[in-house]
């Protein structure tokens, strides 16, 4: 019973296996692969039939038997390998086609050398190859063919004269070269039009994110409105609550439970403040002023006012680059973000460990960025919950222990900076939060600007906006555009569909590369 059970299961492999290779057989050949099977087949029951109908003798008969015999057998050898192999049919195909010149030499050699109609095979061949490979391939194969028709007719030029050999021979070629040619221009157009369906896929794609992106802004600004007006219709009874208990509170005598349960009130009254002001902050933002700024001053400003870091036992190690650079910096918005980054970084760490606060220079999108890292040694965070982490109101704490707005509010902040802002983490070693600040040069300052160079007039337009103007002139594929880290859709001059294609962008690009041509040297952006 086993034995029949284990036999059972090895019949069932098997025909999976068989059918993954056929699966694999179809995948890998094209119709011109059928078509030449089919061809093959013609050729060999219609060589039989005329066998079986003609009138040759019979030495000569048995001699065209055994010819197609051995057709039969190099046939079957060769699909056998392409069904081995059915990725390497193009070269298989080579193989099969030096046994097919020597039957059609063998052929016309056994039925009357000059005088046998089998030259047509040549023709065939010919044909078939050139325009499966091509026009070199055509031409080689009709000079190969010429000269194996040579041998097979035994040079006998007495039969066949010298000048009708070349008129037949001169056919190969004048039916090679125009079958090659179309070949070639099938080919081409054929790579042409694979190219346009990948970048379509890419557009579309490009689109789906776009569209998911557009989803999710209208979903969190319905979402905002919401809880804008709710947090405002709450905050003015929680302001009323709070200063009613802190006057109450001022009449108790201490240790009386009348005093414990107004510090109570004052203080779930203030959490409730700091709640209400998130929300809104998140909800409705804040108008940014961005001047240019250090990344290290700001960090030290905000480390000599943190009150946060003189309550834990939390180290802060502070690793600066070699040349402190300005970025349009709003350095109250940055601070928050700092703040609500180490609240978590402690949180993460129990109270306890080493924050390294670090700056450095990164280059992304053809552009360079001054980049803060702010990291801690704490539980790190899984993998499939880093998506979502700086979604709003998602958070790993404790019901009542903060309102998962922290991260969203810095994801916030930096979008507006036109920023970004990353994270690594690994369980059990710590996590990294990485903002990142575009680097506006000073040389770059003076140069050029996209809406100047497009014309795309959004300096006299009051109603569109634009992430690139007026700060961001010379990246504006990096802080608007197709190109950017965010995959935010461009919206203005060339930048619609993909940032790599705009003039601006190929110019300012192949400028900084050293690799500027000829046809943007006209458009040298000074």
């Amino acid at each position: 019973m086993i034995t029949g059970l284990y036999a059972e299961l090895a019949d069932v492999k098997t025909k999976m296996d068989l059918s993954q290779k056929i699966d694999s057989v179809k995948k890998n050949l094209e119709p011109t692969d059928f078509g030449f099977f089919l061809l093959r087949s013609i050729v060999l029951i219609g060589g039989l039939g005329w066998l079986s109908f003609s009138t040759i003798p019979p030495e000569e008969s048995i001699a065209v038997l055994k010819i197609y015999f051995y057709y039969l057998f190099y046939t079957l050898f060769l699909y056998g390998l392409i069904f081995l192999w059915p990725w390497k049919v193009r070269r298989l195909y080579v193989i099969g086609l030096l046994f097919d010149l020597l039957f059609v030499f063998l052929l016309v050699r056994f039925t009357g050398g000059f005088q046998s109609d089998f030259y047509l095979g040549f023709y065939l061949l010919t044909a078939l190859h050139t325009f499966y490979y091509g026009l070199n391939y055509g031409i080689v194969l009709a000079f190969a063919s010429s000269l194996v028709y040579l041998f097979g007719g035994k040079m006998d030029f007495e039969v066949l004269q010298w000048t009708d050999y070349m008129l037949r021979i001169s056919f190969l070629f004048l039916m090679a070269v125009p079958l090659g040619i179309l070949s070639d221009k099938l080919k081409k157009d054929k790579m042409q039009i694979e190219a346009l369906n990948r970048e379509l896929e890419k557009s579309m794609a490009s689109l789906r994110q776009t569209q998911k992106k557009l989803v999710e802004i209208e979903k969190f600004s319905a979402l905002g409105r919401l809880t804008a007006d709710v947090a405002h219709e709450i905050r003015n009874p929680l302001t009323s609550i709070g200063g009613f208990a802190r006057r109450l509170r001022e009449n108790l005598a201490d240790g009386t439970k009348e005093r414990i349960y107004s510090d109570l009130i004052v203080t779930e009254s203030i959490k409730l403040e700091q709640i209400l002001k998130d929300i809104l902050i998140f909800s409705r933002g804040t108008r940014i002023q961005c001047v240019l700024l250090t990344a290290e001053s700001v960090i030290d400003e905000y480390l000599d006012e943190a009150v946060i870091l003189k309550s834990t036992d939390v180290s802060i190690k502070k690793e600066y680059g070699a040349a402190p650079l300005k970025a349009l910096i709003d350095k109250g918005q940055l601070k928050q973000v700092l703040n609500n980054l180490i609240i978590n970084a402690i949180d993460a760490m129990s109270g306890q460990g080493l924050v390294t606060l670090r700056t450095r220079i990164e280059r992304l999108n053809e552009i360079q960025y001054i980049v803060i890292d702010v990291e801690d040694a704490g539980s790190g965070i899984p993998d499939d919950k880093i998506g979502i982490i700086f979604e709003p109101f998602y958070s790993t704490k404790s019901i009542g222990v903060g309102t998962g707005l922290g991260l969203a509010i810095c994801k916030k902040i930096m979008d507006e900076h036109n920023g970004l802002i990353k994270i690594r983490s690994k369980l059990n070693e710590g996590s990294t939060f990485s903002l990142y600040f575009p680097l506006q040069s000073e040389e770059d300052k003076d140069k050029i600007k996209c809406w100047q160079f497009m014309k795309c007039g959004i300096e006299s337009d009051s109603e569109r906006t634009c992430s690139a103007y007026p700060d961001f002139g010379r990246m504006c594929w990096a802080v608007a555009g197709t190109s950017c880290e965010n995959k935010v859709q461009g919206k203005y001059a060339q930048k619609i569909t993909d940032c790599s294609k705009c003039d601006f962008f190929q110019t300012v690009v192949a400028e900084k590369s050293g690799q500027s041509d000829k046809k943007h040297s006209a458009k040298r952006i000074a």
